[in-house]
């Protein structure tokens, strides 16, 4: 008598057999797209679950919870937008073409990533301490290393140039938000150009270091 053939995997009955890095992938865009349309707390695993075409248990084989999810869904916004700011600022040593650059990345950030920019800035979930750690963070990883170009070229204190690198950050996330929850008033190009004028006016103010 020959053995019943095993049974197929969720993964397999309900979706194309992925890797667990691409499975997990998937399951981030699916979760992604579910809190941006309905917030953390009227989100349900199911609808997740049946977002990504699979089945409830494959989903809590790759995420213990809901929170653990949104997190690493968070995780991704965030580390794409630092990603941005650091590159903005490596990829030339003039510093006005530096500050235009970490402006255009709040202003890309919130203008490409649909309404993904909310779950990091306009969260239903400010309130835990787990989220509020990760945008915080987010905030210090961007202006770390814009206060280390203006300790460098200024001599200002530590703490001085750290309190200059926050404004600017501050300053280019709230304006690109303005501009996109007004309905993008002017074009992409021309709010960004006019916010980093202004964040250029005052920076170069400071005297270069030596000068």
């Amino acid at each position: 008598m020959t053995s019943a053939a095993a049974a197929p995997s969720a993964d397999t009955v309900r979706g194309t057999r992925l890797s667990r890095p691409a499975r997990r992938q998937q399951l981030l865009r699916a979760a992604e797209e579910v809190f941006v349309a309905s917030g953390y707390h009227a989100t349900a695993m199911d609808e997740i679950a049946d977002r990504a075409g699979v089945s409830k248990p494959v989903l809590y084989q790759h995420f213990p919870g809901k929170l653990e999810l949104y997190l690493a869904v968070l995780d991704r916004h965030v580390d794409a937008l630092v990603d941005a700011v650091r590159q903005a600022l490596t990829v030339t040593e003039d510093n006005k073409q530096r500050v235009a650059g970490v402006t255009a990345a709040f202003f890309s950030f919130v203008d490409t990533d649909g309404e993904a920019f909310r779950l990091v800035f306009e969260s239903d979930l400010t309130s835990e301490p787990l989220v509020a750690d990760r945008v915080a963070r987010m905030t210090a990883a961007c202006a770390e290393p814009i206060s280390v170009v203006i300790a460098e070229d200024t001599g200002l204190p530590e703490h001085e140039a750290r309190m200059l690198g926050i404004a600017l950050v501050g300053q280019a996330q709230v304006t690109a938000r303005w501009w996109l929850s007004n309905g993008r008033p002017i074009p992409r190009e021309d709010a960004a150009r006019l916010v980093f004028s202004l964040s250029w006016r005052g920076i170069r103010g400071f005297p270069k270091h030596g000068a």
